[in-house]
């Protein structure tokens, strides 16, 4: 395994990191365990969960994933081992996670109320990283990163004002660092202006989507992420399956997310099948696994500093985890880049 730092935290965080979002739904508690276990054993350091998961989002398995990791946690004691990460949900109309059945927003009280929530369910009493989910403003998509800008209006909390209740549940010692996940240009630089005008934590990392058919967040937040240390935690670097080739040609694998679930609309878009074809056909030209290309990608990029793996079985977590021994030649960056000049972007 390979580290670097997060942010300005301090923090040696492995290059690779366990997301979880299938325990508790499409995996087991059991195989929650055998995947951390494994990871762990692998090098991995940090685990990514949210108070949402698992996923799809039901309230009948929401908070799920914490408390599989927190009965981790319990049963193998390490957790000074692990760098946590989890999320807060942005605006929702939903109202399972709060209490009185409200929807969800990024006000004090509910920031407060999903701390101590996400603590109990993780049977911890801090968290390393916590990341707001996605906006509390309207934004033109769920990946706040979008190539077709629509207007959009909205109720909205203030940003010094998150950060003002996010800096209550620092100094509580509940929470050590923050984060934002599905956020702009824009949204960054108003979080780090109002920390630092306002003496308020220091957003840490953005957590955005990121692989070789969505690399919006090179068009404006690489520099952001490079210059303010805010370094990327790229998650669906194997766009959901579909950069493995496991979809191609109208395959369903029985316990895929697209069998069980059929929810991947985000990468079946217009021109999508097109750009899988091409880098699916690069990948078998130079005689590499393509999920373990579509990784070393990611991993090569200057403002990543990790990359999210989630996994349905053991074998897949070690191909994705062995991507970390892979370097990629200027030559086929090249080749890369002609295909994202013919395809750019038809996932964002």
């Amino acid at each position: 395994m390979r580290y670097t730092k997060l942010g300005r935290t301090g923090l040696d965080v492995s290059r690779i990191c366990l997301g979880t979002m299938t325990f508790g739904d499409q995996n087991t508690k059991a195989e929650g365990f055998a995947q951390m276990d494994y990871a762990v054993e692998r090098g991995i350091n940090v685990f990514d969960t949210a108070e949402l998961y698992a996923v799809p989002p039901k309230p009948e398995t929401q908070g799920s994933t914490e408390r599989i990791i927190g009965d981790w946690f319990m049963e193998r004691g390490q957790r000074d081992k692990i760098i946590l990460a989890t999320k807060i949900v942005g605006r929702t109309p939903n109202t399972w996670f709060r209490d009185g059945g409200v929807s969800g927003e990024l006000n004090r009280a509910q920031i407060h109320e999903a701390v101590d929530k996400s603590l109990r369910r993780l049977k911890t009493d801090y968290i390393d990283l916590y990341q707001l989910h996605w906006p509390d403003r309207a934004v033109s998509q769920f990946g706040s990163n979008s190539t077709i800008f629509k207007p959009t209006t909205g109720p909205e909390n203030p940003i010094p004002e998150i950060l003002d209740a996010l800096d209550d549940v620092v100094k509580a010692g509940k929470v050590r660092f923050i984060g934002l996940s599905n956020e702009s240009p824009w949204g960054t630089m108003s979080f780090l202006h109002a920390a630092e005008t306002h003496g308020k934590p220091r957003v840490q990392s953005i957590q955005n989507a990121y692989s070789l058919v969505n690399r919006t967040f090179e068009l404006g937040l690489a520099e952001v992420a490079m210059r303010e240390n805010t370094g990327l935690l790229a998650y669906s670097p194997l766009a959901q399956g579909y950069l493995t080739g496991k979809y191609q040609n109208g395959a369903l694998p029985k316990g895929s997310r697209k069998q069980l679930y059929n929810r991947l609309q985000r990468y079946e878009t217009p021109g999508a099948q097109a750009a899988f074809d091409a880098y699916l056909g690069l990948a078998a030209q130079v005689g590499l696994d393509p999920a373990q290309m579509a990784l070393a990608f990611v991993l090569s990029r200057p403002f990543v500093t990790a990359a999210i793996v989630g996994a349905s079985t053991l074998d897949q977590l070690k191909t994705n985890i062995d991507a970390i021994d892979l370097t990629l030649t200027e030559e086929l960056e090249q080749q890369i880049n002609n295909i994202h000049l013919l395809h750019q972007n038809p996932c964002p």
